[in-house]
């Protein structure tokens, strides 16, 4: 994402602004080089009105001051036992971070305080082994946090908790970033890692409705690379818990949270606890966005060009398919009642969403459009991508004459030798 492009931040901004994201880092990553740049975008962040509270892990560290000190931590991530020696390299770590993060958000001129806003009590005693001191979140204090927030102060929560008696148990951070997104109605939850995002069976999971990776979790969960099972675990249990978006990405990459927070592509995992898409009607303001996504398609021939007065002719014809309210597709459906047939025209989808099966969908939605107006065929025109509409869509090649006679000659007049594509339809 190019930064000077405010065009592209500002459309998300009034459904961002006073808005609260949960940041949950990886101690592995506070400590990278392009932590740094991690500052700098929540910076931008804050200065969009969006309200921030930073959550980070310490297993990295704990496990690098176990070596120095020549002693076996009883667990790194928090979720296992926790015996005192390693509370105590939990503690330490946790600290040295803390006031890292503190020292780095000072230096982009964000204030910022060290809460114990995590109310925790002991695991306890799990298939007859006591937990000792890991902890689990039993309440947050969010009317301490939102004091923070109000005032424009960014809380930094540590992967620790305390109890009513001031003791303090080790809590995985995982858990109270969700615990945190949960109390606080958090619009995200973005969780920053070492890794591109959750890979299942090897390959990266782009964007997943929840119950979808609830059910890969279930069936084959170990086909999830191991350290990052806890991210998709907790990814479900923030949307379950009300959290609309859960997002994991890679904190190496520059300028990587403003890429995947302000454009529709990303840069990591996306899990939304809804469906996000949606198609709809086109409207006069999506005029622009149509000539923009279609603009290389016309520029290859692939597409006819179609101007603003064009479009809005028959913008009726039109529709957007949108992700989180910004158009990445278009289609439209010019009908021909008196001869039962419909065009399927301007199907285009943007790059960056290609291969999800949205051209699809938008045929599908077309066909079920071309029904309810009664009409019993489909045709559709294409110089170069003929053989999706052929394996995808089912239509069959025809012939000029299938077009309606209005059609046919400006398709004669035209010159580019389309395909004509047939499909027929049982009302």
């Amino acid at each position: 994402m190019k930064l000077t492009d405010l065009r592209g931040i500002l459309q998300y901004i009034p459904q961002f602004r006073e808005k609260t994201f949960i940041i949950g880092v990886d101690g592995a990553i506070v400590t990278d080089e392009n932590f740094a740049n991690i500052l700098l975008d929540v910076a931008v962040l804050r200065s969009l009105s969006i309200r921030v509270v930073l959550v980070h892990g310490a297993s990295a560290q704990i496990k690098a001051l176990a070596e120095e000190q020549k002693v076996k931590p009883s667990n790194l991530d928090g979720a296992g036992i926790t015996d005192a020696e390693t509370l105590q390299l939990a503690l330490t770590a946790a600290n040295r971070l803390t006031h890292e993060i503190l020292e780095g958000l000072s230096a982009n001129d964000l204030r910022a305080a060290y809460s114990n806003a995590i109310i925790a009590h002991p695991m306890g005693i799990i298939q007859g082994t006591d937990q000792l001191f890991t902890g689990k979140v039993e309440r947050v204090d969010t009317e301490l946090l939102q004091t923070l927030l109000n005032q424009g102060i960014i809380p930094v929560v540590p992967p620790l908790g305390f109890d009513g008696d001031g003791k303090t148990y080790r809590v995985n951070s995982d858990s109270v970033a969700v615990a945190l997104g949960d109390a606080l109605k958090a619009t995200k939850l973005i969780f920053i890692t070492a890794q591109d995002g959750l890979r299942y069976n090897d390959q990266i999971i782009r964007q997943m409705l929840v119950v979808e990776l609830q059910k890969l979790l279930q069936q084959n969960g170990a086909s999830f690379a191991p350290d990052m099972v806890s991210k998709a675990q907790h990814a479900v249990s923030a949307c379950l818990a009300g959290v609309q978006r859960v997002h994991i990405i890679n904190g190496r990459v520059d300028e990587g949270l403003l890429a995947e927070v302000f454009s529709n592509e990303g840069i990591g995992t996306l899990i939304y606890a809804n469906e996000y898409q949606q198609i709809r009607p086109a409207k006069k303001k999506d005029i622009r966005a149509i000539q923009m996504l279609t603009k290389k398609a016309v520029e290859s021939d692939e597409l006819v060009k179609r101007t603003r007065a064009h479009i809005e002719k028959s913008l009726a014809d039109y529709y957007i398919f949108e992700i989180d309210k910004n158009p990445v597709a278009c289609v439209a459906l010019h009908a021909y009642p008196e001869l039962g047939k419909g065009e399927l025209a301007c199907l285009y989808v943007n790059p960056s969403h290609e291969n999800q099966g949205i051209g699809r969908k938008l045929i599908q939605f077309i066909e079920n459009k071309t029904r309810e107006l009664g009409l019993t065929e489909l045709i559709t025109l294409s110089t170069q991508a003929f053989t999706y509409f052929q394996s995808k869509g089912g239509f069959v090649e025809g012939i000029p004459d299938d077009l309606p006679p209005g059609r046919r000659e400006k398709y004669e007049q035209s010159g580019r030798h389309s395909k004509v594509l047939v499909k027929k339809l049982k009302v």
